[in-house]
């Protein structure tokens, strides 16, 4: 049985008389330990964290762990959206009037979430320039994500579209990149790049031979996977 949630309080620091964090604002810090945003939930592998029609009050901020984004149509067929993991938002169209999620956040790990209410990110925008760049520059990155994710649906291969994805899930390409995945089924990565799970192990089987990736449960992603998406 998955196990429940659990919500952590954790200590607050005295805020100033204006309301707003104090000096010297750091986000890490402030999401983590400290202000009114200080509610972490913690949820277990395969556990739902919202689902497509709850009411949407929060957004939510990856302090830990792995998270999938899916849809589900009328007739019942799911597509992942996207892969998300530490230090991503998500649920932010509460920002926007959206008063029910359009879709499901389900942990794919042991994953740390916060919430932050809308009124208090709403301020946070409004009067933390270090926030609101943090933020916006997470909105643009997604929005080229998205972009780039409907190209490679369009126009690349099966083959391309999954190395493609095995390198942002290593979050290669950033400072910190993580070559070590957590456990994610076959059947989740075909939803992913929109092919069947037959065709996956063939080509993750196919990876392995070429060396460019190590997968015995757990998968570690090789840099010479480039190489596949970078081919024409």
């Amino acid at each position: 049985m998955i196990a429940r949630s659990r919500m952590k309080r954790l200590p607050k620091r005295k805020p100033p008389a204006n309301g707003l964090p104090l000096a010297g604002f750091d986000l890490e810090t402030y999401l983590g330990s400290a202000g009114p945003a200080s509610r972490v939930l913690r949820y277990a592998k395969a556990e739902t964290i919202f689902s497509q029609g709850d009411a949407a009050l929060v957004v939510k901020y990856i302090q830990k762990g792995t998270v999938k984004l899916s849809v589900l149509s009328r007739i019942g067929k799911e597509a992942v959206v996207a892969i998300l993991g530490p230090g991503d938002f998500f649920g932010e169209g509460v920002l926007t009037g959206q008063s029910i999620r359009i879709g499901t956040a389900t942990a794919l790990v042991p994953t740390n979430v916060l919430s932050i209410d809308k009124d208090v990110m709403s301020r946070l925008l409004r009067d933390e320039p270090t926030f609101s760049n943090r933020f916006i520059s997470h909105m643009l990155a997604r929005n080229v994500r998205i972009e780039s994710d409907l190209v490679d649906q369009l126009f690349n291969s099966s083959e391309k579209r999954l190395a493609r994805t095995l390198l942002l899930m290593a979050r290669y390409g950033q400072a910190s990149p993580e070559p070590t995945l957590p456990k994610i089924s076959q059947e989740t990565l075909a939803e992913i790049i929109g092919t069947t799970r037959s065709r996956v192990n063939f080509f993750m089987n196919k990876f392995r031979k070429l060396g460019l990736i190590e997968y015995n449960g757990t998968i570690k992603v090789n840099r010479s996977l480039l190489g596949v998406v970078l081919h024409d």
